[in-house]
């Protein structure tokens, strides 16, 4: 089955074509970065605008460059939420009339379970059952999955996600947007033991996060050294890094070992950090656990990952109406 894919859930406006959910034909995206970055964040209005002026254009190169012609899809799958809602309704509403046009079925998805499946797209995947930890700017959740459609939340954050705690930190240091990768290689050349941020593990046992803590701290620092900070800019960023990436990496692998699961995957735009990867593979080597991360093009959004879900429900013969709606906020298990 060709599965043509759409995501535009917050700044990125993408589409894909995948086959049978592994093989991606096509992965085209448009990103917004120039267009947030003066204002340190994603602005709403200004995304879901520069969406209507892409949509077209990302869906037709798309086409183009998987090989086939748009009477060749067999199926569409779309993000539905969670994300920005103008910008959810762009795609969504450009999928549903582009769907009747050809006649084809669709499905509205979880931008979520995209992610998720993700891993699919490179070989080797991991098996069923297996614990995946998901980061990313919006939300950050630890799942056992046991099917492409199936994942039951273990935990999640109770504040920011530790991709915003990466973009908001990166904004009270004068560092810009997006803020991951800017602290990423700043953190490089930095002293992570120089400065000492708290580490919010909350119970040990569980698997909840709390990232705005260490946001905090950060900002407290830079207040009270306000002469130093500027000098200590790259052991600032790698004592924050080395704090939320212990974290994640703790939680992620007890909760494989409670599980019992001898796969993980790392997955979402965090994934994508070099620090949390060799991290837990570190430590997944340590317990005898299979690690699985995507492609680094495949961690942030992308429509590849949407069209892989959506195969999945479209060959169940589950599709969605032209009555469906977006949603904001995750559908929590």
């Amino acid at each position: 089955m060709f599965i043509l894919g759409i995501e535009t859930s917050c700044d990125e406006t993408a589409a894909a074509v995948v086959l049978d959910g592994t093989e991606m034909l096509s992965s085209e995206v448009s990103s917004q970065i120039s267009v947030h970055h003066p204002y340190g964040g994603v602005v709403p209005e200004l995304a879901s605008r520069k969406h209507i002026e892409a949509i077209t254009p990302v869906v037709q190169e798309a086409i183009r460059a998987s090989g086939i012609s748009r009477e060749q899809l067999n199926g569409l799958a779309v993000t539905q939420g969670p994300g920005l809602v103008g910008s959810l309704l762009v795609g969504f509403s450009f999928a549903k009339a582009f769907a009747l046009t050809l006649g084809i079925p669709w499905i509205g998805v979880s931008h979520l379970e995209g992610h998720i499946n993700s891993v699919f797209l490179k070989p080797d995947p991991p098996a069923f059952p297996f614990v995946a930890l998901l980061a990313s700017g919006g939300h950050t959740c630890i799942y056992h999955v046991t099917a492409h459609t199936n994942a039951v939340i273990m935990g999640q954050t109770r504040d920011d996600a530790a991709g915003e705690a990466f973009d908001k930190v990166a904004k009270m240091l004068g560092l810009g947007y997006p803020g991951g990768s800017v602290i990423s290689k700043l953190a490089e050349d930095g002293d992570p033991e120089k400065i000492i941020f708290p580490r919010a593990y909350l119970k040990k046992s569980d698997f909840d996060f709390s990232f705005s803590g260490i946001k905090t701290a950060v900002n407290r620092y830079v207040q009270t050294h306000r002469q130093e900070a500027a000098q200590q800019i790259r052991d600032i960023a790698a004592g924050f890094q080395e704090a939320v990436v212990e974290v994640l990496c703790y939680k992620i692998i007890n909760a494989a070992v409670k599980k019992g699961s001898d796969h993980i995957a790392l997955v979402g735009g965090v994934a994508a950090n070099s620090r949390l990867r060799e991290r837990v593979k570190n430590e997944a080597d340590k317990k005898g656990i299979r690690l699985h991360i995507p492609s680094i093009h495949l961690c942030g959004d992308n429509a590849a990952m949407i069209a892989t879900v959506g195969y999945h429900y479209l060959k169940k013969g589950i599709y969605s109406d032209l009555n469906a709606d977006v949603y904001s906020r995750a559908r929590v298990a």
